[in-house]
Formats: C-alpha cells, structure tokens, sequence
C-alpha cells in the first residue's frame, strides 16, 4: 500500500514541477519580449594585441653510434633435436569389472496396492465453491 502511495506522490510531484518549470520559461520568453534593448556606450573599448609567444625549445637529437660501438647479442645456444620417433606405450591390462547376479523379484499381487482416488480435472468455479455443501438428506 505505502508503495502505490509513494508512486501516486512522485508522479503528482513530477507534474508539478514539469508545470511550474513551464510556467516560468513562458514568463522569462515573455518578459525577454517585452524588454527593450539596453543601451549601449557608443565606444567599446578595444582589447589588447596579445604578445607574441617565445619560441619552443628545440628537442635534443639523441647521440649517434659510430661504427661497432653496439655490443653484439648473445646468441642463442642450439637446443637437441627431438628423435623422428617415440617410445612404444607400455601395454598395460585393465581389470575386469565383476558382474552384479542376476536376481529374480517375484512379481506383487495385484491386491497389496491400496485404492488411490483420483484426482478431479475439473476446477470447480467460484460460485460453486462458496455456495453451501449439499445437504445430507438429499434434498
């Protein structure tokens, strides 16, 4: 219940606020309308010349190498080869997995199972369901 409320309230105030933000965009066009321009001095003072900016630096150049100044890289060493072929896989024997014996279950009398009622497929519908039971009597 207090959700429904909350929900009644929330929207009731988005509204409100969509309304008076409306209300008062409609009297600042109309008041913006209305006005006349303002008088401006006839001399506008002009602004500065900017002053020119120093140079950048110029980026430093990195040191040349002069012949064989580089050390030479290790090299790498040279792994063994694979051989062309593998071992043969050593045969193994798997167990044998023991059988479970054959049982033979006499088969249940057909009598030992109690009777279940049977569900109902029909629903029975909302009047029938609060009207009064039937009377024992039959009538």
């Amino acid at each position: 219940m207090a959700s429904s409320a909350r929900r009644s309230f929330m929207t009731a105030l988005l509204v409100a606020v969509i309304t008076m933000s409306s209300m008062s965009m409609t009297f600042a066009a109309r008041n913006l309308l209305q006005t006349t321009l303002p008088n401006f001095p006839g001399n506008i003072p002009n602004l500065p010349n900017p002053t020119a900016l120093p140079p950048l630096p110029t980026i430093p150049t990195l040191p040349s190498t002069q012949g064989n100044n580089v050390p030479q890289l290790p090299t790498i060493p040279n792994l063994p080869q694979p051989s062309a072929t593998l071992p043969p896989v050593p045969s193994m024997t798997i167990p044998t997995i023991p059988t479970v014996p054959q049982m033979n279950i006499p088969p249940l009398p057909a009598t030992s199972l109690p009777n279940f009622p049977s569900i109902p497929s029909a629903i029975p519908s909302i009047s029938s369901f609060f009207s009064p039971p039937p009377s024992p009597s039959g009538n």
